[in-house]
């Protein structure tokens, strides 16, 4: 799928991909859900399904801090306080450790209601406030939902996929 151009293609690049990531999500038996064998998001580092979910729920999370914000006329921090672009894989492991304590069913549900609140979120923007409108230095605010939301569930769901056929899951 292209990246989305506008509030429409947005809504569905979100929908579609996190309808394909929820799928794949719910066919895993729960006794694989903590298990550290997938590629994590550092280098030479594992992570859980749970920890995989985790940091959707931690972007999305992140998505509706930034703009709560910036609505209010406050400096958002850029991605989060603390952590620097080139920190990415730190800030993942922040997400595990956000979330350790949830379980997998725990942690499904915080990511839907998450990407709801970003689908509502969305609705309530203009396309002209989501592509037409510089939010976070060069990038529009549709760039960066997509960037922190559909980008990140295709490659949750390649991932998974991926573990599956290794583990030999359906």
């Amino acid at each position: 799928m292209p990246i989305p151009k506008n509030k429409n293609e947005l809504l569905q690049a979100i929908k579609d991909n996190y309808q394909k990531l929820a799928n794949e999500l719910s066919a895993i038996p729960l006794e694989h859900t903590e298990i550290k064998e997938l590629e994590g998001h550092s280098n030479n580092t594992l992570m859980s399904i749970n920890d995989l979910v985790a940091y959707l729920v931690g972007w999305g999370q992140l998505i509706l801090k930034w703009n709560d914000k910036k609505s209010k006329g406050l400096e958002a921090d850029f991605p989060e306080t603390g952590f620097k672009w080139n920190e990415l894989g730190l800030l993942a492991q922040k997400f595990y450790q956000d979330y350790h304590q949830y379980d997998f069913k725990k942690l499904t549900a915080k990511l839907d209601k998450t990407t709801n609140e970003i689908v509502n979120l969305i609705n309530s923007k203009t396309n002209k406030e989501l592509y037409e409108t510089p939010w976070y230095d060069q990038w529009t605010l549709g760039r960066m939902i997509q960037l922190n939301t559909a980008a990140p569930f295709k490659n949750a769901r390649d991932r998974i996929r991926k573990w599956k056929k290794l583990k030999q899951l359906k």
